[in-house]
């Protein structure tokens, strides 16, 4: 298992994107997601995505096709 990075969001969507994958029993991490809470920017530094390098093109279906579900239009 290797993971990689699906995809940068900001830190509510990442969240819903990890929903989103694990509705689909793809399994998925999010990083740097309190990164900077200590001094009021975590808002602008992007938060990874990361799912394994073998569900990653389903992952990427599933973000790429909003009306799938809950994931936003990015």
């Amino acid at each position: 298992m290797a993971l990689v990075e699906l995809g940068r969001f900001d830190r509510q969507e990442a969240f819903f994107v990890q929903a989103r994958l694990e509705a689909e029993e793809i399994l998925s991490f999010v990083f740097d997601a309190g990164t900077s809470i200590a001094d009021g920017s975590y808002f602008l530094i992007p938060v990874r995505v990361m799912v394994d390098d073998e569900d990653f093109a389903a992952a990427r279906a599933i973000v790429d096709n909003p009306a799938s579900g809950i994931v936003p239009d990015f």
